[in-house]
Parts: C-alpha cells; sequence; structure tokens
C-alpha cells in the first residue's frame, strides 16, 4: 500500500477532510487471509478507485468515539432468545474485531432455513455492543442488492459520510472505503447471504464491495455453503448449526403458553419429534397455538393427522419481530424453503432435480445410485449444492444422504401442488426397477437397502406413467416382504400386486400366476390355510393350462398345494402329492435340483409326522448333504434341513446331538435371516426345549422368553401360535383347580393335542414355502396319552406358564 497523504486511507475519516478524487488503495480481497499474501516478497496489487471518488465525494465522519458508537441493528433483543451458549461461546471469541490482530476476521453461520442463524447473530451483536462499548455495530440485510445497498446507506449516514445521500454517489464504495480506513472497532454483519451469484467473483459482485481492516471483522449468515466457499472463508471459521437440543426446544415451545397448553408432556415431545426441533418450525406453532389457545396435545393431532395438514400449519405466517418484514423474507417453515428451492431451480436446475427425487424416498440412507443417472461431475456438484443449503446431509458411509424430515414433506407438498408428482413419481420408479436387486437370502444385504426407498415410493405409484417399472418395483417389495416372515404386510402388497398384475397382463399370465402363488403363501403364514389352498388349487389348475403339467412352476404349484393339505393334517393326500412332485422333477430338472431337493425335504417332513422317525431320519441326512453339496452349507434351505434333521434326533431322545445342530442352526440363521425372522425364533424355541429336557431350567426360561417376545412383535396376537397359546392357558387354569393328572383333564389334553394347529416354520425359496414342523410338546403330548402313561406334559404345563406371559406381552404392544 503506497504510504503518501493522497492515498492514505486512513485520511478519509478524519474529521472535515478534504476532497479526494482518483485514490489507490492496497487490494483488502487479497489481504483477508492474513499472512497468506502479507509479508510475500515482489507482492504488489492495487485497486482502481477512481471510479467512485471521480464527483469529489468527501467525508465528514466524527472520530470522537465520546458521543457512542456506531449501531444500525433493524431489530431490538430477543427477550425470549434460547440456549446456543455454546455457540455462542465459540462465536464471541473469534468475531471481537481484536480477535486477530493480523487480520480482517470473516466469519460464517450456516445452516437450514429456520435453525436459527438470524436469531444468533441479532444476539451476539448485543452481546458485543455490551462488552466493546466503543464498536460500531452494524447491519446488512443480503437479500438481494437493493437491500444490500439500502443497509450500507445507513451506515454510511451513521457514519456521517458526506456525499452518502447525493443521487450520483456509488454508496457501497464509500462505505467500503470508509470502513476500510476507519480507526475504530467495528463489526459488519451480513444476514442472509444465501445467493451465490451476489457473491460470486465478478468486479460487480458483493465480496467486493466488503471493507477490509486490522479494527473490523464480519460475520455472514447464509444457508449456503458455496457463499462460504466464494467468499473464501476459513473452515476453521464456519459454524455450522444444527437443530436445538431437545432441552432448549422444550423450553422454546414453552415460552408463551399456558400451564393447561402444555401439560402432556408426552404429547410436547411427540410434538418436537415432528417439528424435527427446527427453532422457527417450534416458534411457528408456539405463535399458533398463542392466538388460538389450543393446546399441544390438539396441534400435534392436526400435525399427525396428514401430510398435507403439516404443511398446511408450516405455511402459516406468524407475527415475528425480529423478522424482515418484506414478501420476500416472510416468516412460514415452508416459505422460507421454498425461496431456497427457487434459487437452486435457477442456479442448478439439476440439484432441484434431485431434491424432488428425494423427496419421494426414505428421509435416512438415500444411495447416490438411486439417483438418476447424469454425469458424474455434474452429479456431485448438483448434491454439493443442496448440501450446501444443508437441505441433505452426507453420512459417515460416503456417496449415502439423509434428507431433512420437514424439507422432505415441503417438497412432497410442491410437486403435487405445481403438477410435478407424475414425472417425479415415474422417474422414481424407473431408477428404482434398475437399481433394486431381484430379491434373495444371498443377496439380503443389498436389497434391504433399498427397501425402505421403495416402500415410501410405492405409495405414488399410482402417479406413475411407467407401468412396466411400477410392476417391476411392487413384485420385488412385495416379494422382499415375505422373504422378511412380515406376512400380514406381505399379503396387503401381494394383493395389490396381483391385481395390478391381473389389470395389465391378464390373469393367465404367468407372472400374475407368480404374484397369486406368493399371495397364497403369505396367507398360509398366517395360519390362513383354507383361502390360501384354494388360491393355490386355482393357479395349480391355470399353469397346467397355460404352461403344461411338467412345467417348473406348475410342478411348484403341486408341492405348494401339497403343503397347504400337510398343514390341515392331511398327511397321506400331502405325501401323495410330494411323491409325484419329485419323481417328476428328477424327470425334469435333475436329482440335484434345489426344487427336487424341497420335495425331497418335504417328504421327510411328512414321514416324520406319521411317526416314520428312522425314515425321516436318513431322508433329512440325505437332503442335509445334496444341499450343502448344491447350496452352500449357509444356504437358508440348508439350514431349516439341518433344523429338521435336529428335531427328528430330539423325538428319539437323542438330546446332545440335536441341541448341537439346534445351536449351529441358530447361529447361522440369525446372519442368514436376522433374528425376527420366523425360521429363527423356532430354531430359539427348539433349543429352549432341548434345554428344559436336560433339565437345564433357567437356560430354557431365557430362551422361552425371548421366543415369546419375538412372537408377539412378529407374528402379533391373531396368529395360530397365538390361539393355541389362549387354548393352552385355559387348560393350565383348570389344572389348578383340578390336578394335573385329573382324568377329566388328561381327557382335555388330549382333545387339545388333537385340535390344536401343530406350529410350523416358513421358508421361501423359488416361489415355494415349505412347512417344517417343530411344536415338539404337542406330539409329545399325544404320545403320552395315546401309550395310557401318566407322565404329566411338561412342555404343555410350561407352554402354559409362558403362554400367559405371551399374552400379557401382547395386549400391551401397540
Amino acid at each position: 500500500m503506497s504510504t503518501t497523504d493522497s492515498t492514505d486511507p486512513a485520511k478519509l475519516l478524519q474529521p472535515r477532510s478534504t476532497a479526494v478524487a482518483n485514490t489507490e488503495f492496497g487490494n483488502h480481497t487479497n489481504l483477508h487471509q492474513g499472512d497468506q499474501n502479507i509479508g510475500q516478497s515482489n507482492v504488489h496489487v492495487t485497486y482502481n478507485y477512481g471510479t467512485w471518488v471521480s464527483q469529489n465525494a468527501s467525508f465528514d465522519y466524527d472520530g470522537d468515539q465520546s458521543s457512542g458508537a456506531c449501531w444500525t441493528v433493524p431489530f431490538g433483543r430477543n427477550k425470549d432468545f434460547i440456549g446456543r451458549e455454546l455457540v455462542l461461546n465459540r462465536l464471541l471469541e473469534i468475531i471481537p474485531p481484536d480477535a486477530d490482530k493480523d487480520d480482517c476476521q470473516q466469519i460464517a453461520i450456516e445452516g437450514l432455513g429456520g435453525i436459527g442463524k438470524t436469531q444468533i447473530a441479532l444476539e451476539a451483536a448485543f452481546r458485543i455492543r455490551d462488552k466493546y462499548k466503543d464498536c460500531h455495530v452494524f447491519w446488512v440485510p443480503a437479500i438481494d442488492i437493493s437491500t444490500f445497498e439500502n443497509a450500507y446507506r445507513e451506515i454510511g449516514r451513521a457514519l456521517k459520510i458526506h456525499g452518502i445521500d447525493d443521487t450520483q454517489a456509488d454508496v457501497k464504495q464509500l462505505v467500503k472505503a470508509a470502513l476500510s480506513g476507519c480507526n475504530n472497532k467495528w463489526l459488519l454483519i451480513i444476514d442472509n447471504a444465501d445467493d451465490v451469484d451476489l457473491f460470486s467473483t465478478n468486479k460487480a459482485a458483493l465480496s467486493n464491495l466488503l471493507p477490509f481492516s486490522l479494527m473490523g471483522s464480519i460475520l455472514f449468515t447464509t444457508r449456503n455453503d458455496e457463499v462460504s466457499q466464494k467468499l473464501d472463508i476459513r473452515r476453521e471459521s464456519i459454524i455450522r448449526l444444527s437443530e436445538l437440543g431437545r432441552s432448549e426446544a422444550v423450553e422454546m415451545l414453552q415460552k408463551g403458553l399456558s400451564a393447561h397448553q402444555i401439560s402432556d408432556i408426552q404429547s410436547m415431545i411427540s410434538l418436537l419429534d415432528f417439528l424435527a426441533d427446527l427453532p422457527l418450525a417450534i416458534k411457528q406453532a408456539s405463535a399458533y397455538m398463542v392466538k388460538t389457545g389450543i393446546k399441544v396435545t390438539r396441534y400435534l393431532e392436526y400435525c399427525s393427522s396428514s401430510d398435507e395438514r403439516l404443511i398446511e400449519l408450516l405455511s402459516k405466517d406468524f407475527e415475528d419481530r425480529a423478522r424482515y418484514k418484506s414478501t420476500d423474507a416472510r416468516n412460514p417453515v415452508a416459505t422460507t424453503w421454498l425461496i431456497s428451492f427457487n434459487d437452486i431451480s435457477r442456479s442448478k436446475p439439476l440439484a432441484a432435480k434431485y431434491l424432488q427425487h428425494m423427496s419421494l424416498l426414505a428421509e435416512k440412507n438415500i444411495s447416490k445410485h438411486l439417483l438418476p443417472l447424469d454425469d458424474e461431475m455434474e452429479a456431485y456438484e448438483a448434491i454439493g449444492v443442496l448440501r450446501a443449503y444443508a437441505f441433505i446431509s452426507e453420512r459417515a458411509e460416503k456417496g449415502s444422504y439423509d434428507i431433512h424430515r420437514l424439507v422432505r414433506l415441503v417438497m412432497q407438498n410442491w410437486l403435487v401442488k405445481e403438477g410435478g408428482l407424475k414425472i417425479c413419481s415415474t422417474s422414481v420408479m424407473q431408477r428404482l426397477s434398475i437399481a433394486y436387486p431381484h430379491p434373495d437370502h444371498a443377496n439380503k444385504d443389498a436389497w434391504t437397502k433399498i427397501l425402505p426407498h421403495a416402500l415410501v415410493a410405492l405409495k405414488y405409484q399410482e402417479h406413475s406413467s411407467d407401468m412396466e417399472a411400477r410392476l417391476r418395483v411392487m413384485y420385488d417389495v412385495s416379494r422382499s416382504i415375505l422373504l422378511l416372515g412380515r406376512y400380514k404386510d406381505a399379503e396387503q402388497l401381494w394383493r395389490q400386486t396381483v391385481d395390478l398384475y391381473t389389470t395389465a397382463l391378464g390373469i393367465e399370465h404367468p407372472y400374475t400366476l407368480a404374484s397369486r402363488s406368493s399371495l397364497a403363501k403369505a396367507l398360509y403364514g398366517q395360519g390362513k390355510n383354507e383361502e390360501a389352498k384354494h388360491i393355490h388349487q386355482q393357479t395349480l389348475e391355470l399353469r397346467i393350462k397355460v404352461l403344461g403339467a411338467e412345467h417348473p412352476d406348475t410342478l411348484l404349484s403341486r408341492t405348494n398345494l401339497a403343503n397347504t393339505l400337510y398343514s390341515q393334517d392331511q398327511y397321506k393326500e400331502a405325501e401323495k402329492m410330494y411323491q409325484q412332485t419329485f419323481e417328476l422333477q428328477v424327470q425334469v430338472l435333475g436329482a440335484e435340483h434345489p426344487n427336487t431337493l424341497f420335495s425331497m425335504y418335504n417328504i421327510a417332513s411328512v414321514a416324520y409326522r406319521q411317526g416314520r422317525y428312522k425314515e425321516a431320519e436318513q431322508l433329512f441326512q440325505k437332503t442335509l448333504e445334496l444341499r450343502v453339496k448344491v447350496l452352500g452349507p449357509e444356504h437358508h434351505d440348508t439350514l431349516f434341513t439341518m433344523n429338521g434333521l435336529a428335531i427328528i434326533l430330539y423325538l428319539q431322545g437323542q438330546y446332545k446331538e440335536a441341541e448341537q445342530i439346534f445351536k449351529q442352526t441358530l447361529a447361522l440363521q440369525t446372519k442368514v435371516l436376522g433374528i425376527e425372522h420366523p425360521g429363527t425364533i423356532y430354531s430359539i424355541y427348539n433349543l429352549a426345549c432341548v434345554s428344559y429336557r436336560q433339565g437345564r431350567y433357567e437356560e430354557a426360561e431365557q430362551l422361552f422368553q425371548q421366543t415369546l417376545e419375538l412372537r408377539c412383535k412378529v407374528l402379533g396376537p391373531e396368529h395360530p401360535d397365538t390361539v393355541s397359546s389362549s387354548e393352552k392357558l385355559e387348560l393350565s387354569k383348570k389344572e389348578q383347580v383340578l390336578g394335573a393328572e385329573d382324568p377329566e383333564l388328561l381327557l382335555s389334553r388330549e382333545s387339545l393335542a388333537q385340535c390344536t394347529k401343530e406350529q410350523v416354520f416358513l421358508a421361501e425359496h423359488s416361489n415355494m414355502l415349505l412347512s417344517q414342523a417343530v411344536d415338539s410338546d404337542t406330539v409329545i403330548s399325544r404320545e403320552n396319552i395315546l401309550l395310557g402313561k401318566k407322565e404329566i406334559d411338561f412342555f404343555g404345563l410350561l407352554q402354559n406358564i409362558y403362554s400367559f406371559i405371551y399374552l400379557k406381552l401382547c395386549s400391551t404392544t401397540p
């Protein structure tokens, strides 16, 4: 910087200074990083200010601070300001002008619209004023170039800069020069610096109108991290805001409300969950409740009644003295975000497209691969824009993102109102139909990550114009839910799928028939055997007609129908059909084909049910060896075969051998299927039985307890297992009155053993559900009675006790 008097910026602010023309100053924009440029040899950067002093403007600033520091903050102090002390403490460490003697600090507060950036900056301004009596504090809304210039004019008037109200004056350059040469401390707060175009690198950009002085600091608030990047603010000087802590959120919600409005603490907590602890949303809710006098409970009912009602509430304006009154800076949360969205739509259309796309997916863990395919660099830039606005956040697992819950809701509403739902829903369905792998147990990790997003997208499927993509996603999702053992949910999805395929392809199309078969399996899994049998019978007849009697799918239908006969204790009929199917599969598919091995397993199962244990053991052993060879030791079908073999060993009194296999099976099923799969739950039950039989009662009790809790959660109170438990509970009550060996009770126990539906394993492979017996105590009870033994049915008694716990759990589960 020149040291001559005519180019010394400090003289511009001397009292009653003379006119100045064609002045040249050091370019502060290259110095705001302090030591990065200062001290480098042979570096000299200048900037010509002649354009704005050509009218011989002069300055009349009173440098004497006895009259007090200047203050142009347009808001009063927010007496209801809550929390954020850690943020404020950090801010007050770095924004005082003397915090860095070698630089003019630039600090940014970043965060989602409505997160509380302006309120923190406002509180910081008052605290700086209170602590530094001689420090000027200036406030500039950077909503657009007009609000920026008007605020600069107010600063010029406060500093008494001559010519500031001259119609020919360049107000922005005048104020820049004045603050750059000011000998007193100052803090400049530039609020709502969201438009990255206003802070670009061209000569007219606002970034070129920022003063530089070692006596000053500049604090920005912005929704857009790109602005911070354009301004080259150091990462250490950026404070990123998140939602309020729960205690702070509770305190904010309670402000202004009467005691009777907030009497329900649980409703208050639930409401804050809905509002995602977002300050502006909380204040908006509180203002509405103050205005209407309704309780938190009623407001929560409004929010939870529908997404449309919540959007309506988020769109209501409210009075807030600490927010701008212009039409472009209105209060409601929804409006606040839509302004940012419109900015994105203009500057980065692909980012706007991605945000719309994400709004029709689940809010958590959205993989980049679920977004429309575009140039990789363009895609990363678009995602960067959404992250910069805090609409989305990147997870620790790179390439995976979360969308803010309320932002997602606002975008869904925008798509409906603006007529964009059809295009967006079609795009989402098309992308999911490509990204979703054909679900099987082997690739469970892959499809379970996509499943939550597909379930959300299916809510909007009727808006999609791509029927092929819609059919594919519907089928894959329904199959996935069936594989997870969620039979009730699977039933609802498969009914929709069957209707969709029937309408689109006709009732005899192979895909329609496959969907009908899967629907029957979902019914079978819930014990709705008659309806399942009816659908399997119809499907078999149609497959014979369309595909032929020996087609692999037809043979699967024969197996499915035999399964329903098996579940209804029609063992001879089921065995005959299993045997016929097995012989045809050997001819058509080969002896080691997975479907052939299913039939071999079923024949073993039906032999066991008819008491032919040795025969069943040999068949299970042979099936297990072939499945290990063909499918591998961890395949879910191999695991079910291990369980079947263990049950046969158990029934023949080989407890230690059975227990070893049960433990191996349970460990592998937990790994492959998950702890809540019905097959895994039954393995826990089997292990409990064998532990009890060997006298390890405490261990058995824990396993029974775990089984009952999982059954109640997964299968529900209406499942046949629950019904069976209810009947056994009634028997337990009679035992307490009559005694365990009373003749009437023995007859009741025999009747119960004969009429109670036996529990089954349910497994799915290649569109086939297999029934597998596990209710060992029922079998043992029947044997004891038929042999005339007086041995007490200890498994039945034990089940009585746990049935009571089971029913109690079910009755208290939401």
